[in-house]
């Protein structure tokens, strides 16, 4: 009987968990979203009232509710807390977390040690978000819903962007971490340096251990990992300081007993708590009884009022470590009067208390001095922090072109990706043709062409809408050094160019005509009239689309910082994987096609997309240093299926090259010659079943044109995905 109850259904990856799993491509399928295919989100909220919002929002948060009672009588706290950690999971090496698509809804994030109680917040703005519908996304009331409490509590914010759309499903495109268990955090360390993209220190938490590192009260270490946590999240110490002492102006931290008592997450909790998790059964289990971090501490005594308590108090007093009433490490300031209000009982009063991580402030000299000058000018503290908290909020919405509503800053940052201003007339299709046979004309090959395409164009990650063919980043810091991008090819072709440029746009200026041409447009027309070239070649008369527009951003405008620091380290597109002899094939998440399916997921690309490129481009020979890894063709730049022809070839035989099984060499089995060189990249696509099914559509007899039309398709939409001035046009910002 003991056997018969541990019986369960066993899935694919249970019996074969080293299998490339591809259900990231297969996220969010139109047909899944409940409002409808045809459903345009921005045009919803042009007819929304926000001031009516707003006004719903600040009246909710006063209007405290049995079943789950406000500190201090306000639930202002507790949404800023909501907001901030639906925006904190942010982190800059790829883009993925933070608030864009509400997915804190969803496991894993809702169901995070660091998230507990933020699954009562949500419920509390279910009667706003079931009165506005589908005007309003949660994406957008989660942090519409913070930044009013910031309002309703006496701070000066910046302003607010609407424009977030829901996912309905959970996000399982991001890897949060290697550990098994939560609030472990070693193996996401190696030689003392956190490794990338991971920014939180710990699995589970959004930024540090509040409690030290791995719970070691000491602030001097608390603050190393602060500083390296932020970091990855895109802060500088100015905003850091400015975050933690603006967010901890208000609320308090709850651990009224024992963590013994707490029940399990929202996910795992039984179906009559209809998505409420963490019961703490002590005692009440709500208002003073509340348990969510273990830690009982409150840092200012008006804790619902924006100030600089928080600042004061740190510097003021001498601290003292205590225990919680969880056991948990904090501080106690010693010798002081008991000064902060209880949140649910006007006559107690208690003595201010921190956090070692609040500790870190203090002793690390800088930010200690960033953290004293704010004391002294609390003016210039309110506007970094309104500042930093508009950062933390917006900076995976994109170029400013993605903001929508009637409190959207006229400010422009630059880690918005801001571009000039276009003064100019658009090309038309004849001038585009005339331009494409100026390129066809250079000694470009279609390889060059199509490779420096798209090296600007798939720089694009859907993630925080950075990157892009828009403003031709590419030929400026850093991009123009990235290793990927053939620094030295580049250099040369974005010479030709800019010759070809000046001479259309002084021709232009000669006929007294407004048109120009940027340099981002002419590479995108290059990399397309290569493709015509090379469809000919292979006997089909075919246009690919162009759609100029394209502006050319200046050196001033690039966040240099945060692109040294996003430099690919493997694009299986081009076939290029920076650490080839440092990957284990036993373990599938450090392998290049783990790497490329999660690339193809931030270009937002299907299976079929992914396949269709991956064949196109190779046989076009735009892989990196042009070399003949993957180029599965006797008949290079001509736009064939045969990459799919001769993978799928079974006289082809393979074998590994290198130690690492990075590079194989396919020989005939017949005479025993060798017939082509490729990756594992390339392997892949004929070994993995699902990616095998689609490259046998490709491969067959009567493939030959349609593999044409959907790889101009596939690549149409990747020089595209950066346009948001054609995705939003004709609504207002």
């Amino acid at each position: 009987m003991k056997d018969e109850k541990n019986l369960r259904k066993r899935w694919i990856t249970d019996w074969w968990p080293q299998r490339l799993n591809l259900k990231i491509l297969k996220q969010n399928c139109p047909n899944w979203h409940p409002y409808g295919q045809n459903h345009n989100y921005i045009k919803e909220i042009q007819n929304l009232n926000v001031d009516t919002l707003i006004k719903d929002l600040k009246e909710l948060m006063k209007k405290n509710q049995d079943w789950w009672p406000a500190d201090f009588g306000h639930y202002g706290p507790l949404f800023v807390r909501l907001a901030w950690h639906s925006a904190g999971s942010y982190r800059i090496h790829d883009g993925r977390g933070g608030a864009r698509n509400g997915s804190l809804r969803f496991p894993p994030r809702i169901n995070w040690p660091d998230n507990i109680g933020l699954d009562k917040a949500i419920k509390l703005l279910w009667p706003i978000k079931k009165k506005y519908g589908k005007k309003i996304s949660w994406a957008d009331l989660i942090i519409l819903a913070g930044t009013v409490a910031l309002e309703d509590m006496g701070m000066e914010i910046m302003g607010f962007s609407l424009g977030r759309e829901d996912i309905y499903e959970p996000d399982e495109s991001t890897d949060w971490g290697p550990e098994e268990k939560m609030l472990t955090g070693k193996e996401r360390f190696k030689d003392n340096e956190l490794k990338k993209p991971y920014a939180a220190t710990e699995m589970g938490l959004i930024y540090v251990n509040p409690a030290g590192p791995e719970g070691n009260p000491d602030p001097v270490e608390s603050a190393k990992e602060i500083r390296l946590a932020f970091a990855r999240m895109g802060m500088n110490d100015e905003e850091t300081v400015a975050l933690i002492a603006g967010g901890h102006a208000f609320g308090k931290c709850h651990g009224a007993g024992p963590n013994k008592f707490l029940g399990t997450d929202p996910s795992s909790s039984t179906p009559e708590h209809q998505g409420l998790g963490w019961k703490y059964n002590y005692k009440h289990g709500k208002g003073s009884d509340t348990y969510i971090s273990g830690f009982e501490v409150t840092w200012s005594s008006t804790p619902t009022k924006f100030g600089i308590q928080y600042l004061q108090f740190l510097f003021r007093y001498e601290w003292e470590l205590e225990k919680s009433p969880d056991g948990k490490p904090q501080w106690v300031a010693k010798d002081a009067p008991e000064i902060i209000p209880d949140a649910h009982n006007s006559s107690k009063m208690h003595k201010p208390k921190m956090l070692t991580a609040d500790l870190a402030l203090r002793y690390d000299p800088i930010y200690s001095k960033i953290a004293k000058t704010f004391l002294e000018k609390p003016k210039e503290f309110e506007k970094t922090f309104a500042k930093a908290w508009f950062k933390l909020t917006h900076r995976d919405m994109g170029p400013k072109k993605c903001y929508f509503g009637p409190y959207v800053p006229k400010n422009e940052f630059i880690w918005q990706d801001p571009m000039p201003k276009w003064n100019y007339d658009p090309i038309d299709h004849n001038d585009i043709n005339i331009l494409k046979e100026k390129i066809l004309s250079t000694e470009l090959t279609v390889s060059q062409l199509v490779y420096t395409a798209w090296s600007s164009a798939s720089t694009y990650r859907d993630s925080d809408r950075r990157g892009g063919a828009n403003g031709a980043k590419i030929r400026l810091y850093p991009m123009n050094n990235w290793k990927v991008n053939h620094p030295d090819d580049l250099k040369q072709i974005v010479v030709l160019y800019e010759k070809i440029q000046q001479e259309f746009n002084n021709e232009q200026k000669s006929k007294g005509s407004n048109k120009r041409v940027s340099i981002a447009d002419l590479i995108i027309i290059g990399g397309c009239a290569a493709i015509e070239k090379a469809a000919q070649k292979a006997g089909f008369n075919v246009e690919v689309p162009v759609t100029p527009g394209r502006i050319d951003t200046t050196q001033e405008q690039i966040e240099v910082d945060f692109y040294k620091e996003i430099e690919p380290f493997a694009d299986g597109f081009r076939n290029y994987f920076k650490y080839s002899n440092r990957f284990d094939e036993n373990d599938i998440y450090t392998t290049p096609e783990y790497f490329l399916v999660d690339k193809a997921n931030l270009l937002t690309l299907t299976i079929p997309e992914m396949v269709v490129l991956i064949g196109g481009l190779r046989v076009l020979g735009a892989v990196y240093n042009y070399s003949n890894y993957g180029v599965l063709t006797n008949t290079p730049g001509v736009l064939t299926n045969d990459f799919f022809v001769n993978l799928l070839d079974m006289k082809i035989e393979w074998k590994q090259v290198d130690e690492n099984r990075y590079l194989f060499e396919g020989y005939d089995r017949k005479s025993g010659n060798l017939k082509f060189k490729a990756t594992r990249v390339d392997l892949i696509i004929g070994h993995h079943d699902e990616l095998r099914a689609v490259a046998e559509v490709y491969a067959s007899d009567d493939a030959k044109e349609k593999f044409i039309y959907d790889f101009i398709k596939a690549w149409n939409k990747i020089v595209n995905l950066d346009r948001f001035d054609l995705r939003f046009e004709g609504l207002d910002n």
